[in-house]
């Protein structure tokens, strides 16, 4: 379960405070893959990353007793002056894995991500693409209760996203997914209920077929 109290999100501009989220309180219950909608600007990623704990409410709290990976969309947590395979050994260190679980997880990111040798290379000069393979890769290394996923399964060529897909889906058929995407195929494929972020509020759907219904509304 996830419990926002009274959750206040904003940012300062020079027209006053742009609300991300205004005094919202939400239990979103355990044990079912999220959607998450809404316009551009609306503050889907900032609600993933807060949800994940690597962003915080103005005011209000995020209540979990679960886990949760990094955005596998945003990899700005990466260190970039460090190679992309440095950064996979620093993180799996963090983690507390072994000397030979570090090599297995090397071995499987590096594969996964197909970015050559890019692999071996700063990652202050590879693409958001090469960061985002990275970092999906990398999600897939760690059990977590959620995978938080910002836009990547739209990633690559085809291929990669076919193969995107099936690596999510195998994966999640241990834990569960909050998931931000303009693609309503896998949004319905992937999720069972749904959130759309609009004007400041977070609406919550029983049903992700709802939510889209919702999110069409406001775009016409």
């Amino acid at each position: 379960m996830i419990e926002l109290i009274n959750v206040s999100k904003y940012y300062k501009t020079a027209h006053g405070k742009k609300y991300i989220l205004k005094n919202v309180s939400q239990v979103i219950p355990p044990d079912v893959n999220v959607g998450i909608l809404g316009r551009n600007g609306a503050g889907k990623s900032t609600l993933l990353r807060m949800l994940g704990g690597i962003d915080f409410p103005n005011s209000g709290a995020i209540v979990s007793n679960k886990t949760f990976s990094w955005p596998m969309g945003l990899a700005g947590g990466f260190q970039g002056s460090m190679t992309g395979r440095q950064n996979v050994k620093f993180v799996c260190r963090i983690y507390g894995k072994s000397d030979a679980e570090i090599q297995q997880a090397i071995a499987s990111v590096e594969e996964f991500a197909e970015i050559g040798d890019y692999f071996d290379m700063p990652i202050k000069i590879y693409s958001s693409g090469m960061k985002s393979r990275l970092s999906f890769g990398l999600s897939l290394v760690f059990d977590f209760d959620y995978l938080i996923i910002d836009e990547t399964l739209s990633v690559g060529d085809k291929n990669f996203q076919v193969k995107s897909k099936n690596a999510l889906r195998k994966k999640i058929e241990h834990c569960n997914v909050l998931l931000v995407s303009h693609s309503m195929p896998i949004l319905k494929e992937i999720c069972d209920v749904g959130i759309v972020v609009h004007n400041g509020q977070m609406h919550y759907f029983d049903d992700i077929n709802d939510a889209i219904k919702s999110y069409d509304n406001i775009n016409k």
